[in-house]
């Protein structure tokens, strides 16, 4: 495996597994998905996995999350919980994937508090903690009291800023309560592990089928969830926790389905 692969290289690092003679080459990342289907055209005997919802080779297969439905549910935690009625989304891009999660969690929010007001914010990189902490600092000062990370490294800068004003921040992808145990309420989680490893027994048996698996993804299949509230509890309304629980339930179930909507949202002033 390799890790922090930019754009640049991405072809060719997967070029070279291909070459290899790997069963399986597998890219986790939502910005590969053009580089796998062009680079899987090259190498039709050759099985690739992409993080996304694009498969347009006959060998390509698409391992989508619903991660929009963990933000969903931090969206009613964050909509009981602000005190000033706004809260800030720092997020890497504005795209159609990153508005699911912004206006998830914002719809979210204001089912519980129609008051809210959400600040969305972008830094452009998975890795800039400085230029994060930055956005979460002005969101700050600009009345946010809840504010969310969802900038890859990024997230510890957001953290950090939530930590100096004695905030409360959420995690992202995966549980991150131990950056500030007393502040990180909760994180949404995304796991791969489920999908991943059907994609795996689907090569060894040799049944393997090029598809989007984003079914496959939804929280009934582990693939999202929401992280413990750890020790966090009895600073909480009363009456949250039953309420996010609630909605998990349906949301599992099947009886609620949350909103995929990937309109730009409106700017606070």
């Amino acid at each position: 495996y390799q890790e922090s692969v930019g754009d640049a290289n991405v072809k060719d690092v997967l070029r070279n597994y291909a070459a290899e003679g790997y069963d399986l080459v597998y890219a986790h990342e939502l910005y590969f998905q053009d580089a796998v289907n062009e680079v899987a055209a090259e190498f039709p005997d050759v099985k690739f996995g992409v993080s996304g919802n694009k498969a347009e080779q006959p060998n390509v297969v698409a391992i989508d999350t619903t991660n929009w439905q963990g933000q969903y549910l931090a969206g009613i935690v964050a909509g009981m919980m602000t005190k000033t009625n706004k809260v800030a989304m720092i997020t890497v891009s504005q795209s159609p994937v990153a508005l699911r999660m912004v206006n998830g969690m914002y719809s979210a929010a204001k089912s519980v508090n129609p008051d809210v007001e959400f600040v969305h914010l972008f830094t452009g990189s998975f890795d800039d903690v400085v230029k994060a902490k930055e956005m979460a600092t002005t969101a700050i000062k600009g009345g946010a009291d809840i504010v969310y990370g969802n900038c890859g490294m990024g997230n510890t800068g957001v953290i950090e800023a939530a930590k100096e004003k004695n905030l409360w921040v959420f995690g992202n992808m995966s549980d991150q309560n131990e950056l500030a145990p007393d502040l990180v309420v909760t994180s949404p989680v995304w796991n791969m592990t489920p999908t991943v490893e059907y994609v795996i027994k689907q090569v060894t048996a040799g049944s393997y089928t090029a598809q989007d698996l984003k079914d496959f993804s939804m929280v009934a299949k582990g693939g999202a969830s929401l992280a413990p509230f750890h020790g966090t509890e009895g600073k909480l309304p009363a009456d949250l926790i039953s309420k996010v629980k609630a909605r998990e339930e349906e949301i599992k179930k099947g009886i609620f389905r949350v909103p995929i909507d990937e309109a730009q949202p409106a700017p606070v002033n």
